[in-house]
């Protein structure tokens, strides 16, 4: 079932880069308390995830945070050394936080995956953007396969 607004985020486990090498965090913890937009690309180094996605959100950071956003994290099924790899070729340490969901466990846990296999990637998270407070999603922007619209920083931004 794919998840809806007002839901609560699934408890499930991300992985983040930092500089004493890979930690979990957990999906409980990390959301409680505080506001989050969270966005998804299927996959970091990829076209539009690197040209357009990624860069909204690193050039938008100060705007969306100035509204009462508490942290602005990206998820992508890939491992937390590749997701930490991208940060720093994209400038977005310090304004993105990367979250790696490398076995997908996330992607299906809200009910948006994708097959991404015809270009050997195998199952990622689709597109998209979520504005979550507290562990409640308030906000949800799904892509249509091969678009890029809804979930944008410009988009996100306006619905805060």
């Amino acid at each position: 079932m794919t998840i809806s607004k007002g839901d609560r985020i699934p408890s499930t486990t991300f992985v983040k880069m930092t500089d004493n090498g890979p930690e979990k965090v957990a999906s409980d913890d990390y959301f409680a308390g505080r506001t989050v937009a969270l966005f998804s690309v299927p996959g970091a180094f990829t076209p539009t995830c690197s040209a357009r996605h990624l860069p909204g959100f690193v050039d938008k950071a100060e705007d969306i945070k100035g509204k009462g956003v508490d942290e602005i994290a990206c998820t992508a099924v890939n491992d937390a050394f590749v997701m930490g790899a991208w940060s720093k070729s994209a400038n977005a340490d310090g304004k993105v936080t990367m979250l790696a969901d490398g076995n997908a466990d996330f992607a299906k846990a809200v009910g948006l995956t994708m097959d991404g296999s015809g270009f050997g990637m195998g199952t990622r998270g689709q597109r998209f953007s979520m504005i979550v407070k507290d562990g409640v999603v308030t906000e949800l922007n799904v892509e249509a396969p091969g678009d890029f619209n809804v979930s944008s920083a410009e988009h996100l931004l306006e619905q805060i």
